[in-house]
């Protein structure tokens, strides 16, 4: 399969991709599958760190197990890879020539940490005034701790996340838990990408760039959300309640015969519905059930009450009885299973980039932007790239000779 014709909504937008692990290398991608150009730039031999986390690894066309990890390719999508030592003075003339005709840098470096090397942002900003220069880090470019390296756990643990993830202490299995995925840095790279894209709107009329700070603390304390909302104006800490909702119910899991489901019961009229459906109509009408108020108010009795009607039919069940009625209900999946659901299927969520590498890695799958634009949707244009799969491609870009590129190439600059 060809490199695809059709341009993305960034197509012409150059980004140089300075990020490892996983909060900056999903900004980028999120712009790589829009359409921008994303030079990755890696450490030779070594590359990014996510590539050696694993197992899991990629299998080659034999079926068999290779050295490089599934966590890298979640996030490397549509972009070319470049090895080059940042740390000499040859490869840093490199980033800064490469820097001088991008649009975008995106770092997730310590803070200051690229000063050293004359990489930070008031030197390249003054060489393209037009750069938009966004720095990703743990916890910000100023404060007492801006200095620190900042990891998701870290920040999941320090935000008051995992304060109210997980069941009650005095519960079986209870305890503070970590989101099963790196939360604060997802959602730091999509806040991230969305800044740039802001960035580049002010660009457009004043012909400027600027610096952008992304914290991932920022942004673990921004989507604390109603939880943070519900603290600061009431004083009162939330706590960890397992799977059920602090201001709705009933909203959880139950039981059923022959195993579980999810009840997202968000209005008294969904409860009413659910009511009637389950051959229970007293319950709507019960006074201490009227309103969602009362609801969480009396939540321990009326999910009693529930999970004892629940476990008379099976998940499948009760997911037919109450869609028909527009009641939220729905089965609780492994990833297996989810992959295998009719709307994920209809969707086209899962996609398969063949790579020509010489790596034995033929093709690549992963799940599909879920940025649907009508127009300019995200086209899938590279496999995540093998370990500078594309150095010599982009420096022939930048008009370097050949006979120079072999020559940085013996001194392992590249």
């Amino acid at each position: 399969m060809g490199i695809p014709t059709q341009e993305g909504a960034l197509a012409g937008l150059k980004v140089l991709d300075l990020t490892r692990v996983l909060a900056g290398p999903w900004c980028t991608q999120i712009l790589a599958d829009l359409g921008a150009d994303v030079i990755k730039v890696e450490r030779p031999g070594v590359g990014d760190d996510t590539r050696a986390w694993g197992p899991p690894f990629l299998k080659d066309s034999n079926g068999d197990a290779t050295d490089q990890a599934t966590y890298f390719v979640a996030c490397n999508r549509n972009k070319r890879s470049v090895t080059l030592d940042m740390a000499t003075a040859e490869g840093q003339d490199l980033i800064k020539l490469m820097a001088a005709t991008s649009d975008v840098i995106v770092e997730n470096f310590k803070t200051g940490g690229l000063k050293q090397y004359g990489l930070d942002h008031e030197a390249l900003r003054a060489a393209n005034p037009r750069l938009i220069y966004c720095s990703v880090t743990g916890f910000g470019q100023d404060g007492p701790y801006a200095a620190r390296a900042g990891y998701d756990l870290l920040i999941q643990a320090s935000s008051g996340m995992m304060s109210i993830t997980g069941r009650p202490d005095d519960a079986l299995g209870g305890g503070p838990l970590r989101v099963g995925v790196a939360l604060t840095d997802l959602f730091t790279g999509v806040y991230a990408s969305t800044a740039i894209l802001a960035a580049l709107e002010v660009r457009h009329r004043t012909g400027a760039g600027q610096h952008i700070d992304m914290a991932l603390l920022d942004v673990g304390m921004a989507i604390l959300a109603n939880q943070a909302s519900a603290f600061l104006n009431t004083g009162v800490a939330p706590q960890r309640q397992g799977n059920s909702n602090p201001s709705l119910a009933p909203y959880q899991d139950f039981r059923t015969e022959d195993g579980s489901m999810m009840l997202a019961i968000g209005n008294s009229g969904q409860f009413t519905r659910f009511c009637e459906v389950a051959g229970h109509p007293e319950l709507a009408v019960d006074e201490r059930f009227l309103t969602n108020t009362l609801r969480v108010l009396n939540r321990s009795e009326l999910i009693e009450r529930i999970e004892a009607i629940t476990q008379t039919r099976t998940t499948g069940e009760w997911v037919e009885l109450l869609e028909s009625k527009a009641v939220p209900c729905g089965p609780i999946n492994d990833i297996a299973q989810a992959f295998e659901d009719a709307q994920v299927k209809a969707r086209g969520l899962v996609v398969s980039l063949p790579r020509h590498a010489g790596d034995g890695v033929e093709k690549i799958v992963g799940v599909a932007c879920p940025l649907r634009l009508s127009t300019t949707p995200p086209v899938l244009r590279h496999a995540p790239p093998a370990l500078g799969q594309h150095t010599d491609e982009v420096l022939a870009e930048l008009g370097i000779p050949k006979a120079r590129v072999q020559a940085l190439r013996d001194a392992q600059v590249i």
